[in-house]
């Protein structure tokens, strides 16, 4: 089951940065394509479900040096 999430990341200033928080998301078995943006503070994530969580993506961006914003 694929589902699509918004999150909304806190430091990322730069491309570098857009480019770190992809690679770290990519290497998550399950996850299906990100789109990063730091001019936008947001990474769209698709994943499977069935493979991986929310809560394993938000882990890896924190681990990258990144804070998640929750609502």
């Amino acid at each position: 089951m694929t589902e699509s999430v918004s999150l909304t990341v806190i430091g990322m200033k730069c491309g570098g940065c857009e480019t770190n928080v992809t690679t770290k998301l990519k290497a998550i078995d399950g996850v299906l394509s990100v789109k990063a943006s730091s001019k936008d503070k947001e990474v769209k994530v698709d994943f499977d479900a069935e493979k991986t969580s929310l809560d394993v993506i938000s882990a890896a961006i924190i681990d990258a040096g990144f804070t998640v914003e929750t609502a």
